[in-house]
């Protein structure tokens, strides 16, 4: 018997790969009649939040990434709900996206599936398996499920 999920969190950062988890997302939970839970990290470890830079006002900043963001995860929704997905929901949170991917969100979501796409913005993470999801892979405690783009030969 096939595994059913209740809880399906996907890890969106803007990459062409985590809109591809996105698509499958809304396709796992529309076929499991399971709540879909859209998460975007801002990443506090990015040097201009860490550091921050002379003249830039970083609650600005934030504040407009946030904003971003939130346009962002507000389009997929609308797109999941039209392509038939009942419960939708999104979160975006400000800290380290591999420990609130894969341990921190789906604990407090009850999340039994991560989806994430294979690498993500980063260029070091395009050129290796991505460090996100190869931290969600081996830290997660449910099911995760990596989506690739399509690979040319």
């Amino acid at each position: 018997m096939p595994q059913e999920y209740q809880r399906v969190l996907v890890a969106i950062d803007g990459s062409k790969e985590s809109d591809l988890a996105f698509k499958k997302a809304v396709q796992v939970a529309k076929r499991n009649k399971a709540a879909l839970i859209s998460l975007h990290v801002i990443n506090d470890s990015d040097s201009v939040f860490s550091y921050g830079y002379a003249g830039i006002d970083l609650n600005q900043l934030i504040a407009n990434e946030t904003k971003e963001s939130k346009e962002k995860l507000d389009t997929l929704l609308l797109y999941a709900k039209e392509q038939g997905v009942e419960s939708v929901q999104s979160i975006i949170e400000f800290g380290n996206p591999k420990k609130l991917i894969a341990k921190t969100i789906p604990e407090k979501e009850k999340i039994d599936l991560i989806i994430v796409g294979a690498t993500g913005l980063n260029a070091i993470e395009r050129v290796l398996v991505g460090s996100v999801a190869s931290y969600v892979i081996t830290h997660a405690a449910c099911d995760v499920l990596v989506v690739r783009d399509e690979i040319s030969e």
